[in-house]
């Protein structure tokens, strides 16, 4: 299936990010507080009840969180609400009746097993270990399936769907523990009482649990050419495209030129009707085959690289974040033999990273995705109304926090306050180098008050001040200012915002991670249009007139705060279906796949 369609009948459906976000209004999700019965008329079975002993038995696996058999056998992290749980039913076991699985235990096992379509793995959740485990209970089964047979089943059940659960709803790892400013508490569930009240009985455990997974068309648009992905790995087994010695240029030999052709064809990248290349050009050799009297022996011809692939390349470049100019560089190369199954991760990763995303946004957000370096703006019918190219900040040293907060306020023509870590490690060795280095860059000492100490040469007593932090560095408002003309104040707790920039050449760049860790924007006068939008009296001309005037340093709060989200998604699945790959920058895919490498239980914070 091409990427161009993977798109068809999702929107009815419903990022990072991010490729595009819409939202659900407050209130969509069951908190602990809200949780009601997802069936109407449900039919309420009385579960199977145990002897002493088997409640013992019970007890005693409760009590050791471990059930061995299982692909992740300790499960200490849900004794509390395994306990609950059985404790809500008097010890008795809700999945089995008349020594038999219910229906809705069946439903639930197909469920788990199917946890690969939606991001998840079906291994986590003892996919090839149930046929073996409901077989103890086949009519004619010898021996007969016990009642410690029955126990072990119904506990395995219950943790493996509270984990399924849990993970489908919040994800699996908590993003606090990669230092990321999201809370998923808001979003957790009651789940021993969720999966009674919604699952047990359910006549459709699928329709039950449909309110579970988050409600955005991107998280759906992912998870559905995720499926198309997962068959692109099934179905392309071909070796790696041919090495190069040199960037293959339109018009170039090369012999990867067929093998090419068809991967560009299975992603889209080329259209099924697209006309085959044309024939190769033959070389010195073949023509002097073709001569009378020459020798017999076939002479090999290269495909030349030219025709309709080149295009077909020049889309898969663009889609990977790459200059698209149809050049087979190393690069490209590399990107192109990327295995179908590290794609299928990569998704994977950005629906675990979906999954902490909240579920309460009262306004339509400003979204901001690091590896895409984009961002973009939603309108009150959660449609996209702006988006730009952004810088962010620098890998290795400077990296943009993922976290969420609220847009306050907007100031023109700012001052720069120059953060005490940069102007240690940037401009005192320049002032020592230089006094008059702050004089002629337009900056100036100014004291904890904002008072102006030194607008021109810096005096050793200042510079000893400016070291010891009792004195601070200010640029001065106006176009050559590092935030440009226009900031925009979104307050948290790691300093970083929003702002315009003087250099605007940055922006034309494929990878754009060159701050200090603020965003940098493209067009920051279109953002400060759309989020006064809902100001009285500030049109595009005031706007204008307010970054070009004279008033410095002039804040005009939002008459309506607006919710920001820094996210961090390397897979995105944009509105026209198209399928996007991003470098990870930050180490961030690397450093989740560690985490969940390790299994149950996952951190909690």
């Amino acid at each position: 299936m091409s990427h161009r369609r993977i798109f068809s009948g999702v929107l009815t459906v419903g990022l990072l990010v991010a490729g595009s976000l819409v939202w659900a209004r407050a209130g969509h999700s069951p908190s602990r507080a809200t949780i009601r019965s997802a069936v109407a008329g449900q039919t309420v079975w009385a579960p199977q009840t145990l002897s002493p002993e088997g409640q013992a038995a019970l007890q005693a696996i409760i009590k050791s969180g471990n059930l061995p058999e299982m692909r992740w056998p300790n499960f200490s992290d849900y004794i509390a609400l395994v306990q609950e749980f059985y404790t809500s039913y008097g010890n008795a076991m809700p999945w089995i009746r008349g020594m038999q699985p219910t229906p809705q235990a069946q439903q639930v096992i197909d469920l788990l097993l199917k946890a690969d379509q939606k991001g998840l793995s079906a291994d986590d959740y003892d996919g090839p270990r149930w046929a073996g485990r409901l077989a103890k209970f086949a009519a004619g089964a010898k021996p007969a399936a016990s009642e410690q047979d029955a126990i072990t089943l119904d506990a395995e059940l219950t943790v493996n769907v509270m984990r399924y659960i849990s993970d489908l709803h919040i994800g699996k790892v908590n993003p606090k523990h990669f230092d990321f400013g999201l809370n998923i508490d808001a979003k957790k569930y009651d789940l021993p009482a969720f999966v009674k009240e919604n699952v047990v009985n359910a006549p459709d455990v699928a329709t039950a649990l449909v309110q579970i997974e988050p409600p955005y068309p991107g998280y759906q648009r992912t998870i559905h050419a995720l499926q198309t992905y997962i068959q692109f790995a099934k179905d392309y087994n071909a070796q790696p495209l041919p090495p190069i010695t040199k960037t293959v240029v339109p018009g170039d030999p090369y012999e990867g030129v067929p093998q090419l052709e068809r991967l560009l064809r299975m992603l889209g990248d080329m259209p099924p009707e697209a006309p085959p290349p044309p024939p190769a050009a033959a070389d010195a050799a073949a023509v002097a085959a073709s001569a009378p009297g020459a020798s017999n022996v076939p002479v090999v011809v290269t495909p030349i690289y030219q025709g309709p692939v080149i295009e077909g390349v020049k889309n898969f470049q663009r889609r990977h974040g790459r200059t698209g100019d149809g050049r087979i560089t190393a690069q490209t190369l590399t990107d192109l033999n990327t295995p179908m199954l590290s794609r299928v991760r990569e998704m994977q990763l950005t629906l675990e990273r979906w999954r902490w995303l909240p579920l309460d946004l009262h306004a339509a957000p400003i979204v901001a995705n690091i590896p895409e370096f984009r961002l973009r703006a939603y309108d009150e019918n959660f449609k996209i109304g702006l988006t730009m190219n952004v810088v962010v900040g620098k890998a290795y040293d400077h990296d943009t926090p993922v976290f969420i907060d609220s847009m306050q306020y907007v100031v023109f023509r700012p001052y720069w306050s120059v953060p005490y870590s940069i102007a240690r490690a940037e401009f005192l060795p320049r002032i020592v180098r230089d006094p008059n280095y702050l004089a002629a860059k337009g900056f100036e000492v100014v004291d904890a008050k904002q008072n102006v100490v030194s607008s021109g040469a810096v005096s050793p007593e200042v510079l000893e001040q400016l070291r010891s932090g009792k004195l601070f560095i200010r640029q001065n408002p106006g176009p050559k200012n590092s935030l440009g003309l226009v900031k925009f104040i979104f307050p948290n707790s790691y300093n970083v915002y929003m702002h315009d920039s003087p250099e605007q050449e940055l922006f034309s760049r494929t990878r754009r991670d060159f701050s200090h860790g603020c965003i940098r924007l493209e067009r920051p006068a279109d953002l400060a249009d759309w989020v006064l939008r809902g100001n009285p009296g500030w049109t595009t001309e005031k706007i204008r007139a307010a970054m070009q005037g004279s008033a410095n340093n002039n804040q005009v709060n939002l008459t309506k705060p607006i919710p920001v989200l820094i996210i961090y998604a390397t897979a995105v699945v944009t509105e026209d279906g198209l399928v996007h790959f991003y470098d990870d920058i930050y180490g961030q895919d690397a450093a989740l796949e560690k985490v969940l490498a390790k299994g149950y239980p996952f951190p909690s914070n």
